[in-house]
């Protein structure tokens, strides 16, 4: 006879094999896609649909899907509420919807997602008035935002939505450094100029539906102040000369920080004629937002699964692959040959990444066996 623990928490361990599962094929398909864009050739099934849809949706599937799902599920954890869990179910299916070729279900399926996702984040604010929840919020809000764009359909509102996709992810990544770092005492006024620029931001994003130009040079102009703003008043500065995992985070942060300073000058060129669109979305994407992924999964993956890492030096590997993949790309206005080799070193770092995310996780289990143990039969 089993004790009365064992099938709830076999339950809880298959669906979280479930969830990790689609997230990972989420983020696959993000990377073929991307890959088989810059002219990288992928060993795949010719009869296959599904890659020429993760061509076309791969900004999609990589911010709405992939993120978005990994987002929700974070927020859903941190509500403790099962209403919560609505958010990144939905924009998993929309994700395979994607995949699919169904876009109009998987644009609508986002809207649903977005929707979700802004009342599970108004109902954390309303029970905890804190600046980095109200910021939060407002980049669930953006997500929203374009996520409408994207369902209206229309050439100039499907390309409006991508900055309100990446404000999204800024506003969230800004909101989860101010709650990490919420005791840390700052210069006056510190708070507010960060509202200001976040609400520049955002401003930013809602001029590229009338003024593409005009929406890129403020947008590029509030991710520079953001990065300027973050190398000042994050802790990073403190913890990069500290040991271990803090040392190793605050690396990745202000090396992503950097990147974002060159995201905002990047978006600036391409506004005013200079051939730099590609490492304005990749220099935001993979050097930000996927510099902050690699910092803080680490620290969030336990959070989230109660799969607990063995940390060491060797989670610097995957990092310096990703940086140096994408300095690989700053060149590619002028040869494509740098763009299909950096995306190429994208797929790697990131496939370097999960191994040792996944060879950490088995580590810490060999050193910690006896809290892996389940009850005993009877």
């Amino acid at each position: 006879m089993h004790t009365s623990g064992s099938p709830p928490r076999l339950l809880k361990l298959g669906l979280r094999a479930v969830v990790m599962l689609a997230v990972a094929l989420l983020l696959v398909s993000g990377l073929v896609g991307g890959l088989l864009r810059a002219g990288v050739p992928v060993p795949l099934s010719a009869s296959s649909a599904w890659p020429g849809h993760a061509v076309l949706a791969h900004a999609f599937l990589m911010m709405c899907g992939f993120l978005g799902t990994v987002i929700g599920i974070e927020r859903a954890v941190a509500a403790k509420a099962r209403a919560a869990w609505a958010s990144p179910i939905a924009s998993a299916l929309a994700g395979w919807a994607a995949l699919n070729g169904a876009l109009s279900l998987a644009a609508w399926s986002s809207v649903f997602a977005a929707l979700a996702f802004v009342m599970v984040n108004a109902s954390m604010w309303l029970r905890q008035r804190q600046p980095h929840m109200g910021v939060l919020l407002a980049g669930a809000a953006a997500w929203l935002v374009g996520a409408l764009l994207f369902a209206l359909g229309g050439a100039v509102r499907g390309a409006a939505a991508v900055p309100w996709w990446f404000s999204f992810l800024i506003l969230t990544i800004a909101g989860e450094r101010l709650e990490m770092t919420r005791l840390m005492r700052r210069r006056a006024g510190a708070t507010a100029a960060l509202a200001v620029v976040l609400a520049v931001l955002l401003l930013g994003s809602a001029l590229f539906a009338v003024r593409p130009d005009a929406g890129a040079i403020v947008f590029g102009g509030a991710l520079l102040a953001l990065a300027a703003w973050l190398a000042t008043f994050d802790i990073a500065r403190r913890t990069i000369a500290s040991h271990g995992l803090s040392r190793y985070m605050a690396v990745a942060l202000l090396i992503g920080y950097a990147w974002l300073g060159v995201a905002g000058a990047a978006w600036i060129a391409t506004a005013l004629g200079q051939p730099l669109r590609d490492l304005a979305l990749h220099a935001l994407g993979v050097g930000f937002v996927f510099s902050m992924i690699f910092a803080h999964a680490p620290v969030i993956l336990p959070a989230l699964t109660g799969i607990k890492v063995h940390f060491g030096l060797h989670f610097y590997l995957p990092l310096a692959l990703l940086h140096a993949s994408l300095a690989m790309r700053v060149p590619s206005a002028l040869d494509v040959t740098f763009l299909s080799a950096g995306a190429l070193g994208h797929g790697v770092a990131i496939a370097v990444f999960m191994v040792t995310l996944l060879g950490s996780a088995a580590a810490w289990r060999l050193k910690h066996p006896e809290r892996h143990a389940l009850p005993a039969h009877h």
